[in-house]
Parts: structure tokens; sequence; C-alpha cells
């Protein structure tokens, strides 16, 4: 009997406009991540980075074009937004944080088991908070916390996982700790795209880049996308963006 072809889980981008207030954020974005690739998006302040995670996370409606997740469910990505955005007043502890990650397999009502308490024990040992299970969230210090949601994302076991400025504001040994962990999720052949701003760090870990202004300056290798020719093109455009723009027309479309 011959084994059935591997899932082609490529993400595709086919003409994507993303709008606010209908005027876009970005547009004509075309292109595609290739399954267990490693990829940057890179680009200047309001360059719609953040913008396309979240459209890929299916939390923006599209303008025009379609996202292809390649049979992908949204439940299949795991996703780490901005920690500006997370409010950490809500009294929870970092154990019942970490759970949250595990919430497809316990639900809102079922009792964690205790082989998924085990587990997020053994992921928060992995980023090195092993006994912080009973600390408040709102106790951490910024690295310590991104590591709280680093071992979060564990639990999930995504299959593609996006990061949105993982590494703001955060001590460079969580930094370093957090590529690793990384490097190890595309050495599992998961795909994974992160936000970043510092291109020292892209050159050095992440063999793919998206080089964003609004709209794919380049898109591939990291050293061509990153060429010195396309940072400034990437800034001149910035420099020229009309925040009064026309507003997009197109009906919203999103494809699963």
């Amino acid at each position: 009997m011959t084994a059935a072809a591997p899932r082609d889980t490529t993400i595709r981008l086919s003409n994507v406009t993303i709008a606010y207030e209908r005027h876009a954020a970005v547009h004509h974005l075309q292109g595609s991540f290739a399954p267990g690739s490693l990829t940057a998006i890179a680009g200047p302040n309001g360059a719609g980075k953040s913008t396309l995670l979240k459209a890929l996370m299916g939390e923006l409606p599209l303008a025009s074009g379609t996202i292809d997740r390649g049979g992908l469910a949204i439940s299949d990505f795991g996703y780490l937004p901005q920690a500006a955005e997370i409010d950490r007043s809500f009294p929870l502890s970092v154990a019942d944080t970490v759970l949250l990650g595990a919430w497809r397999e316990t639900g809102p009502l079922r009792a964690v088991s205790a082989e998924t308490a085990d587990k997020a024990r053994r992921a928060l040992a992995t980023v090195g908070l092993e006994g912080f299970e009973r600390r408040r969230i709102g106790t951490l210090s910024a690295g310590q916390f991104q590591r709280v949601l680093f071992a979060r994302l564990l639990m999930q076991d995504a299959k593609i996982i996006l990061l949105d400025e993982p590494f703001t504001a955060i001590d460079s040994r969580t930094s370093q700790d957090l590529l690793e962990l990384i490097h190890r999720w595309h050495e599992d052949h998961r795909t994974v795209i992160a936000v970043l701003h510092d291109f020292e760090q892209i050159k050095a870990h992440f063999p793919q880049t998206l080089l964003l202004a609004r709209e794919v300056i380049a898109w591939g290798r990291t050293d061509v996308a990153m060429s010195g020719e396309n940072l400034l093109r990437a800034r001149a455009m910035a420099e020229h963006w009309d925040e009064t723009s026309p507003l997009c027309d197109a009906e919203d479309k999103i494809v699963a």
C-alpha cells in the first residue's frame, strides 16, 4: 500500500489588501510561506507587519484578495501578540496562563488532567521558569512574562507559529533562550513567522525575510531581501506614505 503524500500546508497570499476604516494598511501582497520555513517580517513603523499577522490569524477581514492556509484551521496557528496588547493586571497565576495553551484539550468546563498539568510544568522548565507555577503574572519581569507566553505556545503544539515583536523590551539572555526555542520549532518543521525590528538578529537567525512597506519590497532569502538597496527603498516609501489615500471599495473576503 502506497503511503499518502504529505499535505501541502503552504500559506499563500494572493493579491491581499487589508484596510482600516477602508484605508489600505497593506495592499496587493503576493507570495507564500513554505511549510517548515522560518521567516522574519521586517519594515518601517506603520508598514503593516502586525496587520498582516492578524489577517493570517483571521482577526482582520481582507479588503480584497485571498489567504489560502493550506487546508489548516485557525486552531492550528499559535499567535503571540505584542506585549503591550496583553493585560497583566488580571490576577492569573503563571500555571493558569500556560494552561490556556491547552484550551483545545480542556475546554471551558473540563478539569485539567494530571497529564496536562505535567505538560505545563515541563513547558515552564523548557523556558527556564521551573517552580514559577504559583507566581502571579503581574509580578513578573518583562523577560519572565515573555517566557511564560512561549510556554503557553509550547502547550498549543501549533503547526504555524506567529510572533509579533517577541523580543521587544526584554533582556539579551531571554532573547537568546527564546531564539533557541524558535530554532527548535524550525527543526521540528513547524512554520514560524516573526515580526522583528533588529536587522542583525534577522540576518543571524532567520533564513527568509519578507520586507514590507505596506507592499512587498522583497520576499525571499534574507541576504537578498535585506540588501542595502531594498532597505533604502522601504525607507523612501515610508517617507511618502499618504494617510489620506483613497478609500478601498473592494468587498471584504477571506478564504480559510
